[in-house]
């Protein structure tokens, strides 16, 4: 089993409230007006008080063409990303030259070179670092990339391995783009990113044990949740199928991966779900037959920063690793595809 020695969440430093982002959203995105009362009541029920945003709000107005925005995601995802890192590996007593394997996730700008290599030279990590960038994992990827680098520590228990997870949603603004799920995004999700430190068996450093990984793909939903790529970048695909697709699916999967493990739902001390959206969080509710408090930490995240796609459930994670619980807790989020991703943790 591998360990997760540490967890830093990190936020840029432009923070406002809901009420704030869809006033200085709503002209943007329903220039005549005529959708504003719309926009405004999908916002406010988003269950979100405040998000952070990678630019000044005032800033969205001028955001330009895609590569604008793709530029400016490259130059905050990195200095995030950085931030971030530095913070996890201080937390443990670690240095950049001590990192074998980095894992980067983000769904929200891409690079080439990828962030991660930006930060090879920036933070002076080693120059044969094994480096394994990925796009298009979207919601699920905080969940998926535990999972591999836990794979890749197995078969290395002596080294150390870092996930890295931006996700800019703001920078991926349609302006004029009066669709539900244009309004239903720009209400819930924000701007964020976390650092993860695992470490092999073989490593002396202490943390929540992760036991094994489960990966799902549901046939049949690619239409559910993803992107189109256009000339403006990236236009949401966002759908009430994801509630359907949890109902459908989560109760026999999760049974089914605790039952390989001697464990029911009922013996689960701490439930770490993607904090996707009220509704999601409501399916996971119904789905595992569980009352809302059980996923407490989730609704705090959502309401403190939205959902942070990839990074979302990673702050979840800082949280429930900070809050002393021990036991069995699941780790599982859900992306494009769909597709699924669950971790099982012995906390302690």
């Amino acid at each position: 089993m591998t360990r997760i020695a540490a967890v830093a969440p990190a936020l840029p430093a432009h923070a406002y409230t809901q009420a704030q982002i869809t006033a200085e959203l709503a002209p943007l995105l329903s220039p005549g007006g005529d959708r504003r009362a719309v926009l405004e009541r999908m916002h406010g029920a988003s269950g979100i008080a405040t998000r952070h945003t990678a630019l000044p709000l005032e800033r969205y107005r001028d955001l330009g063409s895609f590569r604008e925005s793709n530029d400016l995601f490259i130059q905050c995802a990195t200095d995030l990303a950085e931030r971030a890192l530095r913070e996890a590996l201080d937390s443990v007593g670690l240095e950049p030259p001590d990192v074998d394997f980095v894992m980067f996730t983000s769904v929200t700008g891409i690079s080439a070179p990828s962030v991660d290599a930006l930060l090879v030279q920036r933070l002076g990590l080693r120059s044969d670092v094994k480096r394994l960038p990925s796009f298009g994992l979207g919601c699920v990827g905080g969940a998926a990339g535990l999972a591999r680098v836990h794979d890749y520590l197995v078969g290395h228990p002596g080294e150390v391995g870092v996930l890295l997870s931006v996700e800019l949603c703001s920078l991926t603004l349609q302006r004029g783009d009066e669709s539900v799920a244009n309004f239903v995004a720009t209400g819930l999700f924000g701007d964020g990113a976390a650092a993860v430190v695992l470490v092999g068996d073989d490593r002396p450093e202490p943390g929540a044990r992760i036991v094994d990984t489960r990966s799902s793909f549901y046939p049949d939903t690619t239409d559910v949740i993803g992107w189109n790529v256009g000339g403006t970048g990236f236009e949401i695909v966002l759908t009430a199928g994801v509630a359907d697709v949890i109902a459908q699916h989560f109760p026999a999967e999760t049974a089914a991966f605790l039952a390989e493990h001697g464990l029911a739902v009922s013996d689960v001390a701490a439930w770490v779900a993607h904090p996707g959206g009220p509704r999601i969080l409501e399916a996971f509710e119904h789905a595992l037959d569980l009352p809302r408090d059980r996923f407490a930490l989730s609704w705090a995240t959502l309401d403190r920063v939205g959902n942070l796609s990839s990074s979302a459930v990673l702050h979840v994670l800082a949280d429930t690793l900070e809050s002393g619980v021990s036991g069995s807790g699941l780790l599982f989020a859900l992306g494009p595809g769909v597709s699924a991703e669950f971790v099982l943790l012995e906390l302690s």
